[in-house]
């Protein structure tokens, strides 16, 4: 078989290729996830961001205060007021991240095949000669020959804003490089990775867990990103640590994958964590040039399989400085989706781009292309043939949703879900057509007062590939009867007409449960 049956419709009509893309109330089925910084911080700028396409803000606490991103959260929560569409939030955390620091900001220039010192002494000021870094432990894991890569927040691949070093000395505390290339650079932290060497720092630092449970708490965030995951262990660390802070306990963990020791346990790492994020800035230089692809595939496979969102960084670095991305960074983005990527991570490219609107835009449009021709029935078959039998209840019916839809045409699946679930199971099976997961709040009491849950399910849903929430009225419990269940549906396809996705005539897919038992039936729409 050849390989790009497993990737495309056949055949793929030229003319398809020429016709201009038709706008829907959603760019594409794949989710965008865009970091907030100075270049994308305003109200303004946000709500153009979330009606590009952008459903999940990522905020990096790798630099910037706690009142500085709180600033633009609060920004963030009037774009959404203002644009009436639903926006997540995600927290990055610092992490086992090596710091170069530059207290006086002034820009470095280093020049090839010079020396350059790297020391633990933080009183020491940053020049071409020495920098200082955040970690004491780098000369007992260096040794001659070995690589260090040294660059501004994420790496540009740019090699005159970042550079190399080969290891030439070790001594106590110190490390002696040899600069490979000549480059400035600017800022107050520079990101420092040793290539291929255990850091022996914790993955959620102190620094981290006081962010979360301040700025976190307060506001409530969707999911946490993880960074420098490297083993099980470290997803069922924060886990436990996220219980103890109250509405937390709902937050879902992304182990962001970012080195071969993370790669190494990522089978572990997948059972543990909610979903994956894949930082191939930082595995671009731990792992060989030609491994990328390979590793890329692999993990979006078993994340598809495992039914677990998975997010991938990096794709159009250029567009941070230019309009339009490369070919094959256009390319790349479209090779995500076929690959089975969930969701794309902005970084730079809206933090401090110059483009953070018509980027968004750009790739959400080549992410609508690839995903028309998204071979869906072999990979129906391939993921229905990997579960194998006897499938669970909720597996059986959400699977059985997604053929008959399918089978009749449907324009839009609609699932009825407390917990979001059965949602993202539908999704799992990645069905052609988009789905309203319609989220019932669920009553709870804690003894002292009655609240409802929904929200977080709801907005947890904005990361999954074709998956649409809307917040159904807490008015109708997740306990109730076919009368408010025909109540609820009625609003779910009005949202439907109203967004443009269900015509007259249309038929749709809905999948519920009533009591105890589940149902998927098929309505055809009158005139």
């Amino acid at each position: 078989m050849h390989s790009n049956h497993l990737l495309l419709e056949e055949p793929i009509r030229m003319v398809s290729i020429l016709e201009p893309s038709k706008p829907t109330f959603f760019p594409a089925m794949t989710k965008i996830v865009g970091t907030l910084g100075p270049n994308s911080r305003s109200v303004e700028v946000i709500s153009a961001c979330i009606n590009a396409g952008m459903s999940v803000s990522r905020f990096d606490f790798s630099w910037g205060d706690p009142e500085y991103h709180q600033e633009t959260l609060d920004n963030l929560k009037n774009a959404i007021m203002t644009t009436k569409k639903l926006c997540a939030v995600m927290l990055d955390t610092v992490g086992a991240e090596m710091q170069v620091v530059n207290k006086s900001e002034k820009s470095i220039s280093l020049q090839a095949d010079c020396q350059v010192l790297l020391t633990p002494d933080r009183g020491q000021e940053a020049s071409s000669q020495i920098l200082p870094i955040n970690f004491n432990g780098l000369a007992k894991s260096m040794k001659k020959g070995d690589t260090i890569f040294v660059g501004q927040y994420l790496f540009t691949g740019s090699e005159i804003t970042s550079v190399w070093l080969e290891v030439s000395e070790v001594t106590e505390l110190d490390v002696v490089c040899t600069i490979k290339n000549s480059a400035t650079l600017a800022g107050s932290l520079f990101t420092l990775h040793a290539s291929r060497v255990h850091i022996d720092l914790p993955t959620l630092t102190d620094k981290d867990k006081e962010v979360i449970s301040t700025w976190g708490v307060k506001n409530k965030i969707d999911f946490l990103s993880l960074s420098y995951t490297r083993h099980a262990e470290d997803v069922r660390q924060a886990r436990e640590f996220l219980s103890k802070l109250g509405d937390l306990s709902q937050t879902q963990i992304f182990a962001k994958i970012e080195n071969v020791e993370g790669l190494t346990h990522f089978d572990e790492i997948l059972q543990e964590a909610d979903g994956i994020i894949l930082s191939r800035g930082n595995l671009g230089i731990d792992l060989p040039p030609e491994k990328v692809f390979l590793f890329q595939k692999s993990a979006l496979y078993k994340c598809n399989m495992a039914g677990k969102p998975a997010v991938l960084t990096r794709v159009v670095d250029s567009m941070t400085e230019n309009l339009r991305p490369t070919r094959a960074e256009a390319t790349d983005v479209a090779n995500a989706v076929l690959d089975g990527s969930d969701a794309i991570l902005l970084g730079a490219e809206t933090l401090r781009g110059i483009y953070p609107v018509e980027t968004i835009s750009t790739v959400g449009k080549i992410c609508a292309e690839a995903e028309k021709v998204f071979n869906q029935d072999l990979y129906f078959k391939k993921t229905v043939k990997y579960v194998g039998e006897p499938m669970s209840h909720l597996e059986s019916i959400t699977s059985s949703a997604v053929r008959a839809a399918i089978k009749v045409k449907a324009s839009v699946i609609i699932c009825f879900t407390s917990s979001g679930r059965a949602a993202r199971l539908i999704a799992k099976y990645r069905p052609t057509m988009p789905v309203l997961s319609v989220v019932i709040p669920r009553l709870k009491s804690n003894q002292l007062k009655w609240s409802f849950t929904g929200a977080f399910e709801a907005r947890q849903s904005l990361i999954v590939r074709g998956l649409f929430p809307t917040l159904a009225d807490p008015r109708h419990p997740a306990e109730s009867t076919s009368a408010t269940n025909e109540s609820i549906l009625k609003v779910a396809l009005d949202h439907g007409k109203a967004s443009g996705l269900i015509k007259s005539r249309d038929r749709v897919v809905v999948c519920q449960k009533v009591g105890d038992v589940s149902v998927v039936k098929i309505i055809e729409l009158e005139d």
